[in-house]
This record gives structure tokens, sequence and C-alpha cells, in this order.
């Protein structure tokens, strides 16, 4: 009971923090990174579909995404989602594919992506508290019922709070390097 009490708390602080790697990696850096259009969907034939499912995306400069949908007929409402998503790019379509340029970030800019990446890791953070306490809560209902004892329960506790604090801690490491990703210039 104790012991699956830790593996459920550990799996939900193990999702939190997949969780906040993609949230990190579709926040723009200076470079330019297909992961910065997965929140993209695109409306085809009536139905909001990802953009990664409807065309390649590939990376030929440091600067430049070349995205190639499948369905050519497709690639006017590919171009009007990019322009929608509000990334700060503007693409540039030729008929079969579509380029973007992704311009250098102004000071001002990085330091709101910073914001937007400390805000996704705060998120994160709550998740995982929201776990701890959960997982704290089922213990004492245990103690409670008799399932373990106070020692067991402190013990317990302890394991918990020690689960937390090495996922606080890859959160903070997680936003550390994209905040230094945002700022290199």
């Amino acid at each position: 009971m104790s012991e699956s009490v830790l593996k459920t708390a550990g799996d939900k602080m193990s999702k939190s923090i997949d969780s906040l790697a993609r949230e990190l990696a579709s926040i723009r850096t200076g470079a330019a990174n297909s992961s910065m259009l997965d929140r993209v969907n695109v409306e085809y034939y009536g139905a909001p579909t990802p953009l990664n499912q409807l065309a390649s995306i590939s990376i030929p400069e440091a600067r430049m995404l070349v995205v190639t949908p499948y369905d050519k007929s497709s690639v006017d409402s590919v171009l009007k989602a990019i322009q929608m998503a509000d990334l700060g790019v503007n693409p540039t379509s030729d008929g079969t594919l579509i380029r973007i340029t992704v311009p250098q970030l102004t000071e001002e800019r990085r330091k709101e992506f910073v914001k937007d990446a400390r805000k996704e890791g705060e998120n994160a953070k709550v998740a995982i508290r929201n776990v701890r306490r959960d997982a704290n809560d089922d213990l004492k209902a245990a103690e409670k019922a008799g399932d373990i004892s106070e020692d067991e329960l402190r013990g317990l506790t302890e394991d918990i709070q020690k689960l937390t604090d090495k996922h606080i801690a890859e959160i903070d490491a997680m936003c550390d390097a994209k905040e230094k990703d945002i700022l290199e210039v």
C-alpha cells in the first residue's frame, strides 16, 4: 500500500516534468527550432489537426524553418494557421512550401520568453506540490485506518518530501537551461 503511494507519486511527478519539457521546447529561442510549431493546429477538412501530422518540418539554416505540407492543397490553410499562432514570425509561401525566417529576438522579447519559461516552471512546481499533498493525504488516511504505523507514516512522508525536492531541483535546472538558451545571443 505505502510503496504504491510512493510509486504513484513518483510517476505523477515524472509526468509533470515531461509536460514541462514539452512546454519549454515550444518556447522560442533565437535559433530556429521545429518544436516552436508544436502548438500549431491547422483546420484540415473541418478538424483541427497538429501541423506536424500534415507537413514535414526541416531546418536548412540556423534561422529558417521550411514547412512542406504533404497535401499541396493545404498550403494556404497551413500558412494561415502559422500566422494565427502568434509566434512572432512571418511565414512566406511559394505555393508548395512555406519558409519561416526566425528573426533575431530583441532584449525585451527575450525577457518575455524567460518570464514565460519561469511561469511554466512554477506551474510544474505547483503540480509537483499537489502530488506531494495528495500522497501525504493518502498516507495519513492509511495511518488512520491502521494500515501503517505512525513511524512508517513519518518515514514515508520524508521519502515523499525527498522525491518532491528531487523533482523541484530538476524543474529549476530545466528552467535555468532554457533561460540561458533564450538569453544567448
